[in-house]
């Protein structure tokens, strides 16, 4: 695999914050050919460096007030099943696989705490987990995920 170089990750800057702009628009303010940008997009893609692009949902940023992460320890060979009765929840917007104590990364969003209790009460119910810990976010200072104008 390819290392990206300053305009590629010039380019991956700008689709970060606004995927859905023109093969033009990222031409002009990365000062090269809109065929520079079509087989660098394309590039990117196919080495696996871009796996996708996204929507964010005002829902995401907005009705979802109380957001955190929850760490999972789980059983024996229980992930696959564990991982899909979490993937079930629509609270649930994020599953991470890990190494050390925890076996799972989960971010979680509700529009209340009221809420937020509800969704790990269920949670911790899920056959197969035997441990997890709980920190709500309060602030996020910097993400590389879309921003809402």
């Amino acid at each position: 695999m390819e290392e990206m170089d300053a305009l590629d990750e010039k380019l991956v800057t700008l689709l970060r914050h606004d995927a859905r702009r023109s093969v033009s628009d990222l031409a002009i303010d990365l000062g090269v050919s809109r065929a520079t940008v079509r087989s660098r997009m394309e590039r990117l893609e196919k080495s696996g460096e871009i796996i996708g692009y996204t929507v964010v949902l005002r829902a995401d940023a907005v009705d979802q007030k109380i957001r955190g992460v929850m760490t999972i320890e789980i059983e024996g060979h229980a992930a696959d099943r564990v991982v899909k009765a979490l993937g079930g929840l629509a609270e649930v917007s994020t599953i991470h696989t890990t190494n050390g104590r925890w076996d799972l990364v989960v971010e979680l969003g509700t529009a209340t705490l009221t809420d937020f209790d509800a969704v790990l009460r269920r949670i911790r119910l899920i056959p197969g987990i035997t441990g997890s810990e709980t920190s709500l976010l309060l602030a996020t200072p910097r993400t590389t995920r879309a921003r809402l104008g």
